[in-house]
């Protein structure tokens, strides 16, 4: 890892734990065991660090949550799939987000005091709803939820749920908690399928 790398690294660890707002530039120094000058040498300031944290933490949400859902066909167990990832290799990933979901914590920050980079961090919220929908309305098509049900409702109750997840894990810490919360989403989905639905074991 080169020194660009170990402050991005750094700093995407610090911003998780104390915000973009209350990580100082000598907090990143410090944790990337580098100088001012070595870190001028590759950020042109603080806001240029910020999109380079948040670049790197998409791709490790990518990686972590999109993990494994193209081996599975139905676009209901894709949903599931997405859930688990969120709970045992997103949320748990303490190597990365040693203080809880990146992306909460920017945009409950960020929101009043800079929101060009709030505006920034939301469309990551906005790509998350439409792939969740764009999987619900798939699967209401081939017949993996009842035709009664608003997938877009249904959307709204999963990201809120995955949300606020995250928020209640980022305080509290308990994986038990965490794990109540998400499998809490899992079975709401699993409840809005037709009752002679055979798709229930595509994740078994």
């Amino acid at each position: 890892m080169n020194l660009k790398e170990q402050i991005i690294h750094e700093s995407l660890k610090l911003f998780s734990l104390k915000g973009y707002l209350s990580t100082s530039i000598s907090d990143i120094l410090e944790a990337a065991n580098t100088s001012k000058g070595g870190f001028y040498n590759h950020f042109a300031s603080k806001e240029d660090l910020f999109f380079h944290v948040l670049d790197e933490a998409r791709r490790v949400w990518r990686e972590k949550n999109l993990a494994d859902l193209a081996e599975v066909e139905s676009p209901v167990g894709k949903t599931k799939k997405l859930l688990e990832n969120y709970r045992d290799r997103y949320l748990k990933d303490t190597e990365n987000f040693p203080g809880g979901c990146i992306f909460v914590t920017f945009s409950v920050e960020l929101d009043d005091q800079r929101p060009h980079l709030s505006k920034e961090v939301n469309t990551g919220f906005t790509g998350l709803k439409g792939m969740i929908n764009r999987l619900l309305n798939e699967g209401q098509e081939l017949g993996e939820l009842r035709d009664d049900v608003s997938t877009s409702a249904i959307t709204e109750m999963l990201f809120a749920g995955m949300v606020g997840a995250s928020v209640i894990y980022g305080v509290d810490k308990s994986t038990h908690s965490l794990d109540r919360s998400i499998n809490a989403l899992i079975d709401y989905l699993e409840n809005l399928k037709p009752q002679n639905s055979s798709t229930s074991g595509v994740l078994a």
